[in-house]
This record gives C-alpha cells, sequence and structure tokens, in this order.
C-alpha cells in the first residue's frame, strides 16, 4: 500500500494526462495542418514542449520523486511568465484568440495546485 496522499495520487494522474492531451493537441495545431487562428507562437511552442515536463512531473509525483514537487513548482512559475507575456502581447497590439486567455487560466490555477500540493505532499512524508 502506498503512503502517497489520495490527493497527490490524483495530481500526478491530472498532470500525466492534462500532458497527453497538451502534446496531442499543440501537436495538431503545429504539425497538423489546422487552421487554429490568430495563434501566438511562443505561447503555442511553449504549451507543447511544456506537455512534455507535464508528463515528467506527473509521473514523478506519481513514483515519490523527490525532484518532482520543484519540477512542478517550476512549470507553475514558467506558465505564469508565459501567461505574462502573452498578456503583453496583447496590450502591445499583438493578434490573439480569446480562448488562450482562457486556456493559460486555466494551466497557470491546474499548476499552481499541482505544486501546493506537491509540496503538501513532500511535507507529509
Amino acid at each position: 500500500m502506498s503512503s502517497r496522499p489520495l490527493s497527490l495520487t490524483v495530481a500526478a494522474a491530472v498532470a500525466v494526462i492534462f500532458g497527453l492531451l497538451t502534446i496531442v493537441s499543440g501537436g495538431r495545431a503545429l504539425f497538423g495542418d489546422v487552421d487554429m487562428g490568430a495563434v501566438v507562437p511562443f505561447v503555442l511552442w511553449f504549451n507543447f514542449t511544456a506537455g512534455f515536463a507535464y508528463v515528467l512531473a506527473g509521473i514523478g509525483l506519481w513514483r515519490g520523486g523527490a525532484w518532482a514537487p520543484m519540477l512542478a513548482l517550476g512549470i507553475a512559475v514558467a506558465t505564469a511568465l508565459i501567461f505574462a507575456a502573452f498578456l503583453w502581447h496583447i496590450l502591445t497590439g499583438g493578434a490573439w484568440e480569446g480562448r488562450t486567455i482562457g486556456a493559460m487560466i486555466l494551466r497557470t490555477g491546474i499548476w499552481t495546485a499541482i505544486a501546493a500540493l506537491a509540496f503538501r505532499g513532500e511535507r507529509a512524508n
């Protein structure tokens, strides 16, 4: 029986699933000849490559890797920084899609929550 808290188990599963979905959707947008509208390339590339880090962090959280909480925190901080850069892009008149704001709010929120759960789970062990 694992000593991993249920919340951390759920966070790990969410990270892996969210990462796989991110890789697939980002890959389709980048390489699949899908018209995504006015995408912002640096946001799209970040999200696609971050999907691989999501999967790695999820596996690390699942396996109890001591490095996994820091990776989750790094993902949360990097996502927030890319979101800030995206907002700057909007404020300076760059083209954008409204759904990207919602997606970045979701990503930032999810990774902030996963990082918080990871550190709370680390303290519990």
